[in-house]
């Protein structure tokens, strides 16, 4: 039987397999290393057994959640909402700079999409994204895009 679960499940060990193609056997094939001095591989491939493995569990413990034939779309605009506005986001993200772009996508998926108040999404949306910049960019030393206004 088709569940949702089982579904869920066997697109994770998709996802999984596909990743872990990517990282060892694919045209830019990239060193494993080891435990004691990772290659640029270890981490992807590491993750993409942990989302094969979890991805078992949830095909194995599927069986009583409901049927994919029952599951309806009836929120699919919100769907497409959030995926235009992370697609948006990625193209953006280079462009505009980190801080920029954060705060529009988190602006658009909580004022435009959630229909959050304006004040609270706008705060959100500007606390959330120079917190996390000033956490990662500044203090983590982790560079990320400033674009060109330098935000």
């Amino acid at each position: 039987m088709l569940t949702t679960d089982r579904v869920a499940g066997a697109v994770l060990v998709a996802l999984g397999l596909f990743m872990t193609w990517e990282s060892l056997w694919s045209a830019r094939r990239l060193p494993l290393g080891s435990v004691r001095t990772p290659g640029p591989a270890y981490m992807p491939t590491l993750l993409a057994a942990l989302l094969i493995v979890f991805g078992v569990v949830v095909l194995m413990l599927g069986a009583r959640s409901g049927r994919i034939s029952a599951v309806g779309w009836t929120e699919w605009r919100h769907t497409a909402g959030i995926l235009v506005a992370c697609a948006a986001c990625a193209v953006l993200l280079e462009r505009l700079g980190f801080r920029l772009t954060i705060a529009l996508l988190l602006f658009t998926l909580l004022g435009v999409l959630e229909r959050k108040h304006v004040v609270f999404a706008l705060g959100f949306a500007l606390a959330l994204a120079f917190g996390t910049f000033y956490l990662f960019d500044t203090l983590l030393r982790v560079p990320l895009p400033r674009g060109p206004f330098n935000l």
